[in-house]
């Protein structure tokens, strides 16, 4: 019997096999070409929506998603792209902009838009993934989903807001230093959460080239952004760099230091933070690390050799530096920089501008507002903020004081009427949905706010 199978079975594969290439031979000898007419080709530029998803589909252009993102703070902008997509084209630099990539919606829609009539515009590059992911939303009931079909190249190619990963794809520097005034350079940080992509490189890195020597404002995030850092400064001077002055204790200010201590720079900081990197340095690493991973390579965390209370002053070749703490404001260990002669401050994240400021648990906001009046008497014509781009002081003023007053106030007068900590998630603070990490910091601020005034 068995051999009898196994007879069978080579015959009715061998009969397949023949059969198979009769198919073959009659496919193949005569081949067909179909000869392509005009009315059968289309530009490539024309994009195809299956006829499913047409009749229901709403799409927007342009003109009228800049006039939603400008009236309607609660909309949900989502770019259904990949995220590596996105780390190479960019974004739209909307507050009201997530990233959830098709294929992805049905799980995580529900974290960003939490009724159904929720306002969501969905795109994409071109105009191909989007219609079906606006298709998806309604599918899932939400009734109030628009598409952007112009896509986002065309935001981009119109010369609209974009956020992009990386500046220097090619360097470990999110931006090169540039000259601030003549011998202050610095490189502007991402004005984001640190990312891997933006390697630790959100916050802003400064040197003032001096006749003798090289100072350094803020080690950076690893030994890897410090060189960088270094190969920048040899291109400007053959000075060496002689002091690094770290902000606070933040990783991103001080993960870098070993790599300018093997230089032979001496690295300066306010007592509190030496203290902070003593106390909690290796953790700071830690967090680093898993983050980072690979970037941080060569990075270790050592203290630094001169610490201060209230001011410390350098006099390099001529030029008179004055490190300073001007009082209390995001951290207890933040100092300032400030060259008298110049009106040039480099203020720490005393300071900010582009983007959101954080609040951390230790934060004093009354204090920080106080402070304020402290640079304001400086009469400061340019300001190096830690984060963000350099500028004036009515700028940051609007990024730093009016923010902390506004918040500060709203908080206070909740709890003067018994309101709870959900009424302060609920201030409205749309005014600021534009500014970089708004969407990560806008809610915790306000709850940090609220707990350490109703604790008061």
């Amino acid at each position: 019997m068995r051999y009898i199978l196994i007879t069978s079975m080579v015959f009715a594969l061998s009969n397949a096999q023949a059969g198979f290439g009769d198919w073959f031979n009659d496919h193949t000898a005569k081949p067909v070409v179909k000869p392509i007419t005009k009315t059968d080709t289309k530009p490539v530029t024309e994009v195809i929506v299956p006829e499913s998803v047409k009749p229901t589909l709403v799409n927007i252009d342009t003109k009228a998603l800049i006039e939603i993102l400008d009236t309607d703070p609660s909309v949900v902008l989502i770019d259904v792209r990949a995220p590596f997509e996105i780390r190479h084209t960019g974004t739209i630099d909307r507050g009201q902009n997530i990233n959830i990539m098709r294929g992805w919606i049905e799980t995580q829609i529900a974290d960003h838009a939490s009724t159904k009539d929720t306002p969501i515009v969905v795109y994409c590059g071109i105009n191909i993934r989007s219609p079906l992911a606006a298709q998806t939303l309604m599918d899932m009931g939400y009734t109030n989903v628009k598409n952007y079909s112009d896509g986002f190249m065309s935001w981009k190619k119109e010369g609209n807001p974009v956020r992009v990963s990386d500046y220097e794809p090619n360097n470990i520097l999110y931006r090169l230093p540039v000259e601030v005034i003549p011998n202050v350079y610095t490189a502007v940080g991402a004005t984001q959460p640190p990312t891997y992509e933006n390697s630790n490189h959100n916050n802003n890195l400064s040197f003032i080239v001096t006749t003798n020597g090289v100072l350094v404002f803020n080690a950076g995030g690893s030994y890897l952004l410090a060189k960088a850092m270094h190969d920048e400064i040899r291109k400007v001077t053959n000075q060496p760099v002689r002091y690094v002055v770290l902000e606070n204790s933040q990783g991103h200010a001080i993960l870098g230091s070993n790599y300018w201590k093997q230089q032979g720079a001496v690295i300066i900081a306010h007592i509190e933070a030496d203290k902070e990197i003593k106390e909690q340095g290796e953790e700071i690493y830690a967090r680093a690390l898993s983050q980072h991973k690979d970037k941080m390579l060569g990075t270790q965390v050592i203290r630094p050799d001169v610490v201060f209370n209230t001011q410390f002053n350098l006099n390099m070749g001529g030029t008179r530096i004055e490190l300073m703490r001007l009082g209390a404001s995001h951290s207890p260990d933040d100092i300032q920089l400030w060259m008298p002669r110049k009106k040039l401050l480099i203020s720490g994240d005393t300071a900010f501008n582009e983007r959101l400021l954080p609040i951390f648990p230790h934060t004093d906001v009354a204090a920080w507002i106080k402070t304020w009046d402290k640079i304001v008497a400086l009469k400061p014509e340019i300001i190096i903020p830690g984060h963000g781009h350099p500028t004036d002081l009515a700028t940051v003023t609007k990024f730093t004081k009016d923010y902390l007053t506004y918040m500060y106030d709203k908080v206070q007068n909740i709890l003067e009427q018994d309101g709870s900590l959900t009424d302060a998630y609920n201030i409205d603070q749309s005014t600021y949905r534009d500014w970089g990490t708004y969407r990560e910091l806008h809610r915790q601020n306000a709850a940090r706010i609220f707990k350490k005034i109703e604790f008061e």
